[in-house]
């Protein structure tokens, strides 16, 4: 792996939007970087995020326009930097190219891309990565990131896996509330929105039968969670099934599953069907989160009945079955405690893989998803003290149950 100097240059791309500005706000408070440059297409909004935090930074923060669709100015702006983290969405539009470019550069690389497409053409740079010595760590966020440690966790305790679920909430149990706040911040133009309407349309590859197969998104998973009953998530084209699969053996099934209430697990069923009729738009079906049509929230009250509850299943978690001593287990992991919102859950993991690659906690190169390279320990020591409320450390933020079949 290429050297870490010792006053480094990190650079924020996309660090005037949703998850980039949180990201420059836990990053600018670390010690042990030289600089921090905020590279963004908006420079109005960069030029106030570096505003909003230059009297408390401990480190020089700084501002540069950079449109990553312009490949000399994007290769020209990573020449200099150690470590760039990319929060550029949607990543099946902008991802490939800025780690290309990273790669090319000598830059090492993570990022929080949330969609399958680019992450398997991502994670077959591996050889270009390791023959220029540099690091990428692709998905680490919240989902995928957290959820990819969890599902470790949850496979340790198991001696055979047959399936393997990551969880994630929309709008059903506490904290569900990811997409309206994304909503209400962006009136539903933000890269996360936009990539929800790619990913609940078409078809999308999961895992099935120990292999990887495309289906159509928005089926309904039931799972028994020990302690708290049965409920049902939504199948939605993410990573963690991808990269999961390529690490843990799993014979079964491995999806990564939306919880939502019934009403809007029909609205939004509905909304993928009338992109893959050609009704909509991808950007169109976006906006119409933000302001429903009244025929379509009438289709979801109607149609909401056909549609599985969450029920009692915690917000996030990670689940799995297998066997233990040949007898069938279920085994969920779930954290007990997190950051307040979905930017500041998804900006904190990001900020801990940097911490780890700044104390040279990791020493390997190529192309990672976070299960193959991120100290799962350390991880959630770290995390931990980020929560809301703040938790003693990893014992205490991670919760593990288990329950025989």
């Amino acid at each position: 792996m290429r050297p870490i100097p010792e006053n480094p240059t990190v650079a924020i791309l996309g660090g005037a939007g949703e998850m980039g500005r949180t990201a420059v706000s836990i990053i600018s408070q670390f010690e042990k970087i030289g600089e921090l440059i905020i590279g963004d297409f908006n420079e109005v909004e960069a030029s106030a995020v570096a505003s909003q935090n230059l009297e408390n930074a401990k480190t020089r923060i700084r501002t540069k326009f950079v449109d990553v669709t312009d490949r000399e100015q994007l290769y020209s702006f990573l020449s200099d930097v150690t470590v760039v983290l990319n929060a550029v969405g949607p990543f099946y539009k902008f991802g490939v190219d800025v780690l290309k470019a990273a790669i090319a550069c000598g830059c090492h690389y993570i990022d929080i891309c949330d969609d399958w497409e680019p992450t398997i053409e991502m994670m077959g740079l591996d050889q270009d990565a390791q023959l220029n010595d540099v690091l990428a760590i692709i998905g680490m966020g919240a989902s995928p990131g957290i959820s990819n440690l969890l599902a470790c966790l949850v496979s340790e305790e198991l001696e055979t896996i047959e399936d393997l679920f990551t969880v994630w909430p929309v709008d059903a149990g506490e904290r569900g509330d990811a997409i309206e706040k994304a909503v209400e911040a962006n009136k539903g133009t933000s890269g996360a929105i936009i990539h929800w309407m790619q990913q609940i349309s078409g078809e999308i590859d999961l895992i099935e039968n120990g292999e990887q197969v495309s289906r159509p998104p928005m089926q309904a998973i039931k799972m028994h969670y020990p302690g708290l009953g049965s409920g049902s998530g939504y199948t939605v084209g993410h990573p963690e099934p991808l990269t999961l699969s390529q690490s843990i053996e799993i014979s079964g099934s491995s999806a990564s599953l939306m919880l939502m209430q019934s009403a809007t697990a029909a609205f939004i069923s509905n909304l993928g069907g009338e992109i893959n009729r050609g009704k909509t738009s991808i950007k169109d079906a976006a906006l119409q989160i933000g302001s429903p049509s009244m025929i379509g929230k009438l289709k979801a009250a109607i149609a909401q009945f056909r549609y599985p509850k969450a029920n009692n299943l915690p917000p996030f978690f990670a689940w799995a079955k297998g066997t233990i001593n040949e007898e069938q287990f279920v085994v969920a992991a779930r954290i007990t405690s997190s950051p307040p919102a979905m930017d500041s859950a998804t900006a904190w993991p990001l900020a801990i893989a940097l911490q780890q690659i700044l104390e040279n906690q990791i020493h390997g190169v190529g192309v990672h998803a976070p299960e193959t390279i991120i100290d799962i320990d350390h991880f959630f020591e770290a995390f931990a003290k980020c929560s809301e409320p703040p938790m003693a450390g990893r014992k205490e933020i991670i919760e593990i149950v288990r329950e025989k079949l």
